[in-house]
Order: C-alpha cells, then sequence, then structure tokens
C-alpha cells in the first residue's frame, strides 16, 4: 500500500520545471501566429496557456503584471507577453516575447496592405471579415466574463465595475480618468476595507490550476531587482534607439519628409495610447487622414478591419497607415512603390512599440517589489475591477457596428447576429478554443457572401 505524500511534497513534485528559453521563443512565436481577438482576447489566450495549462506564472502574479500593464500607455497584450518573457529570462525574454508578439501581425499587414491597394477590393477577403466581426464580439464578451469572474469577488468590486462601464458607456468618461479614479478608490479601499480590495488568494489559485513556476511566493530574480544604475542605462540606450532612426531620416528626408513626419507623429501617438488602441484612434485618423492626408477616410476604415482580424494588436493598423500612406506618395519614386510601404509600415510599427518594450524593462523591478504590498496592490485591484467595465463597453461597441452596420435605424444584421451567437454558444458551452472558432466562423462568412 503506498503512503500518500506529504502535502508540500506532492506539490513540489507537481511544479512544472524550469522553462529553457528555446521552448519560451517557441511559445512566443506561436502566440504571435494565434493571438488575436484585440487586447481581451489576447490576454484570454495568454491567461489559459501560461496560468492554466502551463503553470508558467501564478494568477496573482499574472494579474499584478497586467494591472501594471493597464496602466501604460501602449498595447498592453503585448506589454504583458514582454513582462513575462523579462520576469522569466533576463532582457532579451522580454526583447524576444515582445518581438514576436508584433512581427508575425507586421509582415501580414504589410501583405494584406499589399493586396489592398494594389489590387483592390478581394471579396474572399470581405467574406471572411463578415465571419470574423461577430465572433470577435463573441471573444471579448467570453474575455470580460473570464476576468471578471476572477477579479470581481466582492460587491465593492462590482460596484467600480459597473461604475466604470456607466462612465464610458453613458458618458464617454476618458479612460485615463476612470483608471485615475479607480486607483484612488482601490487606495481608499486598502485603507478602510482592506479585505474587500486583496488580490485573488494564494490557498484559491493552487485549488484552481496548481502550483506556477512562478508562483505567489517567488521571490523575484535577481535581474529583476531594481537598480539606479540599470534604469540609467535603459534610459540611455531607449533614447538612443530612438535618435537614431529619427536622426537618418532626417538627414536623408528633412524634417518635413514623409517618412521622418510619421516618425514623429507615431512617437507622439505611441505616448497618448492609454486604455488601448480604441483610445487613441481618433487621434491616429486626425493626423493621417486630417492633417496629412496620407489615407481617405474609407481606406482608414478597411485598416482598421484588417486590424481587428489579423493576429497581434490592434494598433499594428498604424503598419497599415505607414505602407498606404508611404505607397501612394511613392516616397522612393515610382518604381519602388512596395519597397516604400514595407519601409513606411517598419518604421513606425518600431516608434510605436518602443516606448513599449523601455517602460516594461525600466519599471518592471518596481512591480516586482510590489507584488505583496496591499497599499500597491489595492490600487491595482480597483484598476482590475474598472477594466472589467471597460472591456464589456469594447463588446457593446462591436456589437453594436457589427449587427447594426447601418445603425440602429437600420435592420439587424441576421447572418451576423447568428454567427455571434454559434461562436458564443462554443465559446461558454462547448469551451472551444479562440482559433477554433475563428477559423470556423470566417469560412461560415465567406459562404456566406459568395452565396450571396
Amino acid at each position: 500500500m503506498n503512503k500518500a505524500l506529504p502535502p508540500a511534497v506532492e506539490e513540489e513534485l507537481s511544479r512544472p520545471v524550469a522553462i529553457s528559453f528555446r521552448e519560451a521563443f517557441w511559445f512566443w512565436l506561436k502566440l504571435g501566429f494565434i493571438s488575436f481577438g484585440g487586447p481581451a482576447g489576447q490576454i484570454s489566450i495568454m491567461h489559459q496557456e501560461l496560468v492554466e495549462r502551463r503553470r508558467w506564472i501564478s494568477e496573482r502574479r499574472f494579474l499584478h503584471a497586467l494591472n501594471y500593464c493597464m496602466l501604460l500607455p501602449g498595447p498592453e497584450a503585448q506589454q504583458l507577453a514582454t513582462y513575462i518573457g523579462w520576469l522569466m529570462h533576463r532582457t532579451w525574454g522580454g526583447v524576444i516575447a515582445g518581438a514576436l508578439f508584433v512581427l508575425p501581425s507586421l509582415f501580414i499587414l504589410i501583405a494584406l496592405s499589399w493586396l489592398y491597394i494594389a489590387f483592390g477590393d478581394v471579396p474572399v477577403v470581405a467574406g471572411l471579415f463578415y465571419g470574423i466581426k461577430p465572433a470577435v464580439t463573441a471573444i471579448v464578451v467570453q474575455a470580460a466574463h473570464r476576468i471578471g469572474s476572477r477579479a470581481l469577488k466582492n460587491n465593492w468590486l462590482w460596484a467600480i465595475a459597473a461604475a466604470s462601464f456607466a462612465a464610458i458607456f453613458a458618458f464617454n468618461v476618458p479612460f485615463p480618468l476612470i483608471v485615475l479614479v479607480a486607483a484612488l478608490l482601490g487606495y481608499a479601499g486598502g485603507r478602510f476595507a482592506p479585505e474587500k480590495f486583496r488580490a485573488g488568494g494564494h490557498g484559491a489559485a493552487k485549488k484552481s490550476f496548481g502550483p506556477a513556476l512562478i508562483d505567489d511566493n517567488t521571490p523575484p530574480p535577481e535581474h529583476a531587482r531594481f537598480s539606479w544604475l540599470k534604469l540609467a542605462a535603459l534610459a540611455l540606450i531607449g533614447a538612443a534607439l530612438w535618435a537614431l532612426p529619427m536622426g537618418i531620416l532626417t538627414a536623408l528626408f528633412g524634417w518635413e519628409g514623409t517618412l521622418t513626419q510619421m516618425g514623429w507623429f507615431f512617437t507622439k501617438a505611441a505616448l497618448l495610447t492609454f486604455g488601448g488602441a480604441y483610445a487613441v484612434l481618433p487621434y491616429v485618423y486626425q493626423g493621417a487622414v486630417g492633417h496629412y492626408s496620407w489615407l481617405t477616410p474609407t481606406q482608414m476604415i478597411d485598416g482598421l478591419a484588417l486590424g481587428e482580424t489579423t493576429p497581434g494588436p490592434l494598433i499594428m493598423v498604424v503598419a497599415f497607415v505607414g505602407f498606404v500612406g508611404a505607397y501612394v506618395l511613392q516616397v522612393f519614386g515610382a518604381d519602388h512603390v512596395f519597397l516604400a510601404g514595407a519601409v513606411a509600415a517598419s518604421l513606425v510599427t518600431w516608434f510605436t512599440f518602443l516606448p513599449s518594450f523601455l517602460f516594461i524593462l525600466a519599471g518592471g523591478p518596481l512591480v516586482e517589489a510590489t507584488h505583496n504590498e496591499l497599499k500597491f496592490t489595492a490600487p491595482l485591484t480597483g484598476i482590475t475591477a474598472a477594466v472589467v467595465g471597460v472591456i464589456l463597453n469594447l463588446a457593446c461597441f462591436f456589437g453594436y457596428h457589427v449587427l447594426w452596420p447601418k445603425g440602429f435605424g437600420g435592420a439587424l444584421d441576421w447572418p451576423s447576429a447568428l454567427i455571434a451567437i454559434a461562436a458564443a454558444i462554443a465559446l461558454f458551452r462547448f469551451k472551444r478554443g479562440v482559433i477554433e472558432v475563428l477559423m470556423a466562423c470566417a469560412l461560415v462568412g465567406l459562404a456566406l457572401h459568395l452565396l450571396r
């Protein structure tokens, strides 16, 4: 008769073994190709893979990192991948994780942008888009449910989530203000009702998913400890990585050159993306369409559709803007329009994402030092609750534009509604994967489009 092992020994034996850099590389590459569904869908995929399935990081550590990324300008899902890659495998681990989250999307968007601008409307692509959009709506609803079921543990947090939804949905309150108020409420709650604002319990996380490689009480590795010297070095390297390409562009094309202005414009845009891509899209629209005339309003809307239905952050629509602008303006001459578009797409991607890497590598050590201190975690718990309301608002935004493409004055798009319902049933009832659902809905959309 076998004796039962002591709980501590059994727990240690079930803990995942150390992950090699090579294994992590292949996972981040795979993630770059399957990260559909916008930030909510992407975060959901990472939670399923890293917290639930592989147990590379615990629920509490994952949410703590996510809360920090939510505070930053830039795409939070890409920053979260960078953060976890950095925590596991130092600076290069973070750089590789963040870069592979973006590069597949960049290459795909360059190819699709070229097909779009060179060959016009492609019926097959339009049909695929028709099926994918309602599926994305269902994925966002599922993400709101998943994050909400973990984060909203009491009526206080439910109230913050409801208030944030009402603020952004009914009163169009800016997302940074919602974050600030939620953080202040969390700070006050941590002082006067600390039990209501503690992050998810250690025991609950263990019961749900088992011990993790980076667990609740795993001390930060040596490279994740704060150092003023490291911070200064990162600041200098970041400044050089921005100034060098900007200086070369200015020397080659002048300050008013198209590529130079793209670099400057998207640097500013990168610092305004609080709350994700939808918060900065009006700014990009006003600049790219209204001020610079790099593309038309119709092209901008089509670019957003491409961004929504390709893997990677939605803000990758900037690659489409850069490609179309440089292609149409023929910045390298009439014989090199594709090269101009590809170079412009790559440049604007560089200037858009560079700050995200610097924020994570510079701020990560400070975040790791605070994951067990209530005075730091309580405000972030409040922010997480508010974000649930914001994600639900995003689901409403998608649903409105997908199901009533001509506004509430027009007819309900019944095929889209049925696709969205089927996608929701597949996700919630049958627990199908995000990619399976997207592929099936894309094929249904294509069939409906071709039959019309």
